[in-house]
């Protein structure tokens, strides 16, 4: 893998009325592949408005925007597709839906899960956390999943999760995207914060 990987941005788990702004300073100082909505809330309403305020920024410089795991709210709202941190459904899913709609997996750190769901149809596969967080179980997926990932298989592949510069800059040549969320959106100057970490992908 010689090319950068590509940015794949995910929400803060909330999103209010100055989100919008922040989002788009951001999408227009860098080339992103994908946004995520992925909230803390699980009220309908909630997601719909923030669906609807990431939407229209993101769909106006051709960003598709998928959601955590709330498959029925994609064609409600005009998402592009789901990221599902359970896999399981997404066989059934993309039968469902078709091609078209984007199909995510978290796998966590588990080869097998990986795979399983490439062959049920994924778009990408997300491993995680790549770095040290609280959450979860604790258990990392380490530099050599991603490396093995892709020299042996097709489907991209997201590195997620406590991802600092350092970690980044390993990264690099091992992962076809990298998930930033937090580790930007915490920052006070979000594109400062990113372009921190788009230099350490040789970006």
């Amino acid at each position: 893998m010689t090319d950068a990987p590509q940015l794949y941005l995910v929400t803060p788990p909330e999103v209010d009325a100055t989100f919008p702004d922040r989002l788009a300073r951001v999408l227009d100082a860098f080339p992103i592949a994908c946004l995520r909505l992925d909230l803390a809330t699980r009220d309908e309403d909630r997601l719909t408005r923030a669906a609807d305020l990431c939407r229209e920024v993101a769909h106006a410089r051709d960003v598709p925007v998928v959601i955590t795991d709330h498959a029925t709210l994609v064609e409600k709202v005009g998402l592009d597709g789901v990221h599902l941190t359970d896999p399981r459904p997404l066989r059934k899913l993309r039968a469902d839906w078709g091609p078209d709609p984007i199909i995510g997996a978290f796998c966590g750190t588990s080869r097998h899960d990986g795979m399983t769901a490439g062959e049920a149809g994924a778009d990408y596969v997300a491993f995680g956390p790549v770095g040290a967080t609280a959450l979860g179980t604790g258990e990392r997926a380490e530099l050599d999943l991603f490396k093995w990932w892709s020299e042996m298989i097709e489907v991209p592949v997201v590195a997620e999760g406590a991802l600092d510069v350092s970690t980044l800059g390993d990264l690099k040549e091992a992962t076809d995207f990298v998930a930033l969320g937090e580790e930007i959106w915490a920052d006070a100057d979000p594109v400062a914060a990113l372009a921190a970490r788009v230099a350490a992908l040789g970006g």
